[in-house]
């Protein structure tokens, strides 16, 4: 479906029961809603899972300027608000884990519960981040895709790696770009100290990009969060080990459900 969400048009999915306990997914960077497409026929079963493509991502709109962990975190809330949903478990991947703590330190009110995939309270460093902003700016985010490839995904070769290198290519040079700029400005005082939603923490067992010490940080700062490592995968696990995800996930909602 299309919703007006804001200043921008925003698609979104949502499936299973109307009446059953809404489960927000947030995809990272450079994905769409597709990224949890493994995933979606376990938790549909339980929950009414929406997923919508992130502002500048998938089929939602592009807006111009550069974006925000609390305008993207507003976002969210705003599509909450549209679709009538009072509270929502929220999963969030990479980019998608940052939205939802923003999410949950400013509207906690909104979220039952967390589960915090290959992400972090921030993201190094911000020159980096600038560089990769320009470049994409320039040329597209295939000028990117060599070198993410390989941290996304152990296999890029394989079919999963594949197709994520295909939600890469189709995203729009802008919309990627601003919402790396929302990764570049991201700072741990943000949020630290003010998520108390329940919280399992996921992390892939070999992601370059998010390392053990990130990994502890971002426990350290949520009381009670639990951690839940994917065995033998980097940054994105949703297609390199659907199932071991999954089951992550389910195990996290069978505790706060």
């Amino acid at each position: 479906m299309f919703l007006r969400i804001a200043d921008h048009l925003a698609h979104c999915v949502t499936e299973g029961p109307a009446d059953a306990p809404s489960l927000l997914l947030l995809h990272s960077i450079g994905t769409t809603h597709n990224v949890w497409d493994p995933q979606v026929p376990a938790l549909a079963r339980r929950f009414r899972v929406i997923r919508p493509d992130l502002r500048g991502h998938g089929l939602s709109g592009v807006t111009p300027g550069e974006y925000s962990m609390q305008g993207l975190a507003r976002d969210a809330q705003a599509l909450l608000d549209t679709l009538g949903v009072a509270q929502a478990h929220v999963a969030g991947l990479s980019i998608g884990g940052r939205i939802a703590q923003q999410l949950a330190a400013d509207a906690p009110e909104r979220v039952t519960s967390l589960m915090l995939i290959d992400t972090a309270l921030e993201f190094p460093d911000p020159a980096t981040w600038q560089a990769r902003i320009e470049a994409v700016r320039a040329e597209g985010t295939q000028v990117l895709a060599d070198a993410v490839m390989p941290r996304w995904v152990r296999y890029p070769e394989a079919p999963a790696g594949e197709g994520l290198r295909w939600m890469l290519l189709r995203t729009d040079r802008f919309g990627y770009a601003a919402a790396a700029a929302a990764l570049r400005d991201a700072r741990a005082e943000e949020v630290c100290g003010r998520i108390q939603a329940p919280t399992t923490v996921i992390v892939g067992e070999l992601d370059p990009v998010v390392p053990p010490a990130v990994t502890a940080a971002l426990r350290a700062a949520i009381p009670g969060a639990r951690l839940a490592t994917i065995p033998g995968t980097h940054h994105i696990p949703n297609y390199e080990a659907p199932e071991a995800l999954t089951a992550a996930m389910l195990a996290h909602l069978g505790n706060w459900t």
